[in-house]
């Protein structure tokens, strides 16, 4: 099952009640970042740019459960940095898991086969590994041999020991759609609840700015990428509404929902979203009412937002979307 029936209903609950009043910016996703710090120095993220005195710094578990009950978000992703290097993960998870939060912990896997003693198994946990692809192009993506073996081992361990775990992958320029179709066949032969995809976007901060891809470019490559999913004859379990792989391939046209998402960090709530540094607020009421929104999206001419197609602006649009009588049926395709 690609999305679990007990959080699609949850997530549908909440979308309806937004709608019904009649609310018309609301977090779908809180990306809960405990720490920047990490312990791989990919050359497309931009987190371990911070100085040595922010990397250092953790966000304690009051912290972390005060912004999540700030947010009201239905979803707790947790993002770094590396998460399992935070010296009290465990406690934060379980905090999550007591007020009923599906949590999607993002771990490059480096630590999880040693950590997975710390937690329980829970409808409401899902581990999410970073892979890229298969074992050469995912080392090189994150400039260290012998990381994608790590990974696979640990996801291995974890579904022995009946943990969720998904794989969360991001596809930059360069990336070979015929090797990437064999990545997901490897993934779907390996057993993992669900594939996530998103298109690589530039980080601010990230070293190699070379290797983003441009909105034409994003289209093209996941057409080619999904073509034998779309046609039938492959049955990869992606995790994501099917109306935003529509929109990967361009057979959507959304604009941006950057409040769906919102970041909130040892620096406070990141304005406007994860991508861009523009500053913080400290609180979450002052990033929805402060925010000139109108400035960002592909709509507002902004240069920064003109390429963007990152599923944390645009997954929670096609959340929307699928409430439409219209989209309900292939909206629900995602859960059988």
């Amino acid at each position: 099952m690609g999305i679990e029936l007990k959080q699609a209903f949850e997530i549908g609950k909440y979308l309806v009640t937004q709608k019904v009043k009649g609310n018309k910016r609301f977090p779908l996703v809180l990306m809960l970042e405990p720490l920047f710090r990490c312990n791989l120095a990919c050359s497309g993220c931009g987190k371990i740019q911070h100085p040595t005195e922010i990397l250092k710094q953790n966000l304690t578990p009051e912290q972390c459960f005060k912004a999540v009950e700030e947010c009201g978000a239905p979803v707790v992703s947790i993002p770094g940095g590396e998460p399992l290097l935070h010296p009290q993960i465990d406690e934060i998870v379980k905090g999550l898991i007591k007020r009923r939060k599906f949590i999607y912990l993002c771990t490059n896997g480096i630590l999880l086969e040693k950590s997975l003693d710390k937690f329980t198994p829970s409808p409401y946990l899902t581990f999410m590994i970073h892979l890229d692809g298969m074992r050469e192009w995912h080392d090189q993506c994150v400039d260290r041999k012998g990381v994608f073996d790590t990974a696979v081992k640990a996801i291995k361990a974890a579904k022995a020991r009946g943990f969720r775990v998904n794989t969360n992958s991001t596809i930059f320029q360069g990336a070979n759609p015929q090797e990437m179709q064999e990545f997901f066949d490897f993934l779907t032969e390996l057993g993992v609840d669900g594939m996530q995809i998103s298109p690589g976007y530039s980080y601010e901060w990230a070293p190699d700015q070379d290797h983003f891809l441009q909105r034409e470019q994003t289209r093209a490559l996941f057409r080619e990428i999904l073509a034998p999913f779309k046609a039938g004859k492959k049955k990869w379990n992606f995790y994501h509404n099917p109306l935003f792989l529509d929109f990967l391939t361009g057979e959507k046209d959304y604009e941006c929902t950057p409040w769906g998402s919102p970041s909130y960090s040892v620096l406070g709530w990141q304005k406007p979203c994860y991508l861009l540094n523009e500053g913080y607020y400290n609180t979450f009421k002052e990033l929805l009412e402060d925010t000139d929104w109108s400035k960002y999206g592909r709509a507002s001419g902004n240069k920064k937002c003109a390429d963007c197609m990152v599923h944390c602006g645009y997954e929670p649009t096609a959340a929307m979307d699928a409430l439409e009588p219209a989209n309900m049926g292939r909206a629900l395709t995602s859960l059988f």
